[in-house]
């Protein structure tokens, strides 16, 4: 789905977006592993990742976000502050059937983000094309509230500035380099969204750095807030 506005294009599929980024290489080894939902690809993946997270193709601000686990004792669904446990996959896949209903939603491999005092932290890196060329307007970290897994500031997450949260997450020698390498992995990534997709004029960046440092591209907003 292609949206026209002042703003510039936008384009409101998260699978359109991500199968762009995935044709580029140098993207691919920081994109999740992602699939479209059905009951088979949820089983594959979580018996490859574990957990997973199963998202809207089209929604924002963390609305609609389910985290899965598969473990010995069967299968966790957990929504907003409420998790449902479930021994059969049956179980789990008819819970998910009643909150997804017949919206589109994609699964992707879950990342164990770093944390600030136990609360998962994530970036929003803004981009914005001027008549100069693409500029940086924001680069903050967003904490997730407590007994949450989404940071959306719309569900109560804190927002920081990057080099506090990369500091308070991993430490301040961190800082530097993981805040250049998120500018250099927007770079790259507009510049393929907008050889695909002429007409984009603003982005907002989902990036997430796990326990280990590397650094995720979760998603792309061609309407960031």
């Amino acid at each position: 789905m292609i949206i026209h506005n002042h703003g510039g294009r936008q384009l409101a599929s998260k699978w359109a977006k991500t199968e762009a980024l995935l044709a580029e290489p140098s993207l691919v080894q920081h994109i999740p592993p992602t699939r479209k939902y059905s009951p088979y690809a949820l089983m594959s993946m979580l018996q490859q990742h574990g957990m997973v997270v199963v998202k809207p193709i089209v929604g924002s601000g963390g609305g609609g976000v389910i985290k899965v686990t598969r473990d010995l004792g069967g299968f966790t669904h957990t929504y907003r502050d409420r998790t449902q446990r479930f021994q059969t996959f049956d179980g789990l896949v008819h819970a998910l059937g009643s909150r997804t209903g017949k919206r589109g939603y994609l699964i992707q491999k879950g990342i164990q983000l770093a944390t600030v005092n136990g609360r998962p932290i994530d970036y929003r890196v803004k981009y914005v094309k001027t008549r100069s060329g693409w500029e940086y307007r924001s680069l903050v970290g967003r904490i997730a509230r407590r007994g949450l897994f989404v940071t959306n500031l719309s569900q109560g997450g804190d927002m920081v500035t990057a080099g506090q949260g990369i500091r308070a997450s991993l430490g301040a020698s961190q800082v530097k380099g993981k805040k250049a390498k998120m500018r250099a992995l927007t770079v790259i990534s507009t510049r393929v969204l907008e050889r695909k997709y002429p007409g984009i004029g603003q982005l907002g960046f989902d990036y997430g750095i796990d326990r280990n440092g590397k650094i995720w591209i979760f998603e792309v907003n061609t309407r960031p807030h």
